[in-house]
């Protein structure tokens, strides 16, 4: 009976202890981004999002990442993407059974097609994010997240700013090692 008891318990807590973050040495993690909306409609509308957002880090310490990802522009002639890249810093809290990180970010975004760089100069990018993760096994976790991005690009001629900010979803998967 005592047997019984301690390898229930051994089972019960090995499940909830290990699928958190709390214990893994390093832990990588892979997204894509989902969607992508300008907060002024007037200036651009997305046409879709492509790329990826990759973070490593170690419990207890910030950990580094970086989101590379290219947003199409609706009813552009010819067809204008808009290229981010962001280096993030991230902090995953210690929280049982869900895992939350929060962000923040640095970097560009540039406007590309096949006059744009003759016409837009980079613009400086600044994002904060929080991802929300769900242990699916104990070494993995499917998490979602929220990325608000503020970035203007100059436009050369007039010196005028298209402000380019907007919200981004994506999805990802963690590992823990």
């Amino acid at each position: 009976m005592i047997r019984k008891i301690i390898i229930n318990w051994i089972a019960v807590t090995s499940l909830i202890l290990f699928s958190t973050q709390a214990f893994a040495l390093v832990n990588f993690s892979v997204g894509v981004p989902l969607s992508h909306t300008f907060n002024d409609s007037d200036v651009a509308e997305s046409d879709g999002v492509s790329g990826t957002f990759i973070q490593v880090g170690i419990p207890i310490l910030p950990g580094i990442g970086m989101d590379n990802y290219e947003t199409k522009i609706k009813d552009s002639s010819p067809e204008i993407k808009l290229a981010t890249t962001i280096y993030n810093l991230y902090y995953l809290l210690p929280i049982p059974v869900i895992n939350l990180t929060l962000g923040a970010g640095v970097g560009t975004t540039e406007l590309e097609c096949s006059v744009c760089s003759s016409v837009y100069d980079k613009g400086g990018a600044v994002q904060g994010y929080a991802s929300l993760g769900f242990p699916i096994l104990p070494l993995f976790d499917l998490h979602l997240s929220y990325r608000s991005i503020t970035t203007k690009v100059k436009v050369k001629s007039s010196g005028t700013e298209l402000d380019l900010s907007g919200k981004v979803t994506g999805i990802g998967i963690m590992f823990n090692f």
